[in-house]
């Protein structure tokens, strides 16, 4: 259903005093991004979950288990987010096509995208082939890189599957329709849990595999939810609106600003993700437990941080919608609303897991040094979140926006230019551990949300000036 709210141009509504337009149209972003991101934030925490859940169970069978999941995770996951970088372009361009009323471009979006993230999917898993070969390179010790290469191998083959399954979720989201990308993956995290009992601890009859048995069962899941979702696409009711069944029209050219979109996003997510995998690295130099507190306080930061994702589709929505319709006043409150939502439920999360340390960490191991080691970073985790959430929420804006190249400089030059060296000068040459490690996320997510936010505030007013000027 299209609301008229959502589809009329800025010339075409009614000419209302300011405040009533601000009242009413904040009204309207903060019930559209409660209503999307509601779906989205469990389709994007349920990504993490399955990670998170496996991470519990592993840990709680063997800390040498969790030290191969995570050193393999540390080199997979910048691959697969740069993956899923790539497909968001199908988020962005479906959302402004939906704005204009174009939908046969909506499903255009989604079949182009479909090959693309097959077409990656193939290359990631054979650099998680390359595992071991990979972690002896950066120096890890042979039997920590042998396990972790194993663990790196199993959840490859899964990948594929998981690029597929979030370009449907993304072209759902983008046409408002985000409750079978959420109910799949509620169903995928059940799965999952049950798969682990079974191959983690080796419960019915299965021989217990640690890591590379939550690997295999991760995999298993991520295929099916991938398989799940692309039916729903392919049958659902108006398919034929959409041109789901029908190959896109045109050639490469045509959809030349959804890869520059999906490049650009790539990059970024890819620079700000490997940055984080060198932190991983660098805690791995520090030795079993220092990994294990720092993968612990980092999880908990990823799991609350998965709303900020949430929230950010959201609000790329709301800004795309908006950007689609030229209406330069209602997009500027789009993302500064997006903002505010995101450091509000980015303070509750973080405040939960600070104001309880020990209950969070009992989640994730029963060794007491760990646990000791773990739970002082919690405190100034729930801090990081507040500047990570919020970059997080304006770049998404900005590719609401369809603003590239400059917010991914940006994110690389904060996260690759002021992460690394932070983290290696306080993390390691200042001997501060794990927690200087910390310190540094939440140095260059502060430059990053200066930088990102500078950006939203000149194209915002830039736009005033340019478009609809009889409503401005």
């Amino acid at each position: 259903m299209i609301e008229p709210n959502d589809r009329a141009a800025p010339n075409q509504a009614p000419d209302l005093p300011p405040e009533v337009w601000l009242a009413a149209r904040l009204k309207r972003h903060i019930g559209e991004m409660a209503r999307l991101s509601g779906p989205i934030v469990i389709n994007r925490l349920g990504i993490l979950m399955i990670v998170t859940t496996d991470i519990v169970m592993v840990g709680r069978y063997s800390t040498a288990e969790l030290a191969f999941q995570a050193i393999g995770l540390a080199t997979i996951i910048p691959i697969l987010l740069g993956g899923l970088g790539l497909v968001m372009g199908t988020l962005v361009v479906t959302a402004k096509a939906y704005g204009e009323g174009d939908y046969e471009g909506c499903g255009a979006a989604w079949r182009r995208s479909l090959l693309l993230a097959a077409a990656v999917g193939v290359i990631i898993v054979a650099y998680c082939g390359a595992g071991e070969w990979i972690l002896l390179a950066l120096g890890q010790d042979p039997d920590l890189a042998a396990g972790g290469g194993r663990f790196m191998l199993a959840i490859g083959l899964g990948l594929p599957g998981q690029l597929m399954f979030m370009n449907s979720g993304f072209f759902l989201e983008a046409i408002r329709r985000p409750y079978p990308g959420m109910l799949v993956m509620i169903a995928g995290n059940v799965l999952n849990v049950a798969l682990n009992w079974l191959m983690v601890f080796g419960n019915g009859g299965f021989e217990a595999a640690g890591a590379e048995g939550a690997a295999w069962a991760t995999t298993i899941v991520r295929w099916g939810m991938a398989l799940a979702l692309l039916a729903y696409v392919w049958t659902m009711r108006d398919h034929d609106t959409f041109a789901i069944r029908r190959p896109a029209a045109g050639g490469w050219a045509d959809w030349k600003q959804q890869r520059r979109i999906g490049y650009a996003t790539a990059i970024s997510i890819g620079v700000e993700a490997t940055a984080f995998a060198s932190l991983s690295i660098m805690a791995g130099w520090l030795g079993t437990l220092p990994l294990g507190a720092y993968t612990i306080a980092h999880n908990l930061l990823a799991l609350v941080f998965m709303m900020a994702i949430g929230l950010g589709s959201a609000t790329s929505v709301r800004v795309g919608i908006a950007h689609g319709r030229r209406d330069a006043r209602d997009l500027m409150l789009a993302g500064w609303t997006g903002l505010g939502l995101t450091v509000i439920v980015m303070a509750a999360g973080g405040g939960l897991f600070a104001a309880f340390p020990a209950i969070a960490a009992g989640i994730y191991t029963e060794d007491a040094a760990l646990a000791a080691m773990a739970m002082p970073l919690f405190g100034l985790t729930a801090v990081v979140l507040l500047a990570d959430g919020g970059q997080a929420a304006l770049a998404s804006a900005l590719r609401g926006r369809q603003d590239i190249w400059l917010p991914t400089a940006a994110q690389t030059f904060a996260y690759f230019g002021v992460l690394v060296p932070t983290g290696y000068v306080l993390g390691i040459q200042l001997e501060r551990g794990a927690r200087g490690l910390m310190e540094a996320i939440l140095v260059a997510s502060i430059v990053s949300i200066i930088l990102l936010g500078s950006r939203f505030h000149i194209l915002a007013m830039r736009d005033r000036r340019e478009m609809a000027p009889d409503r401005l």
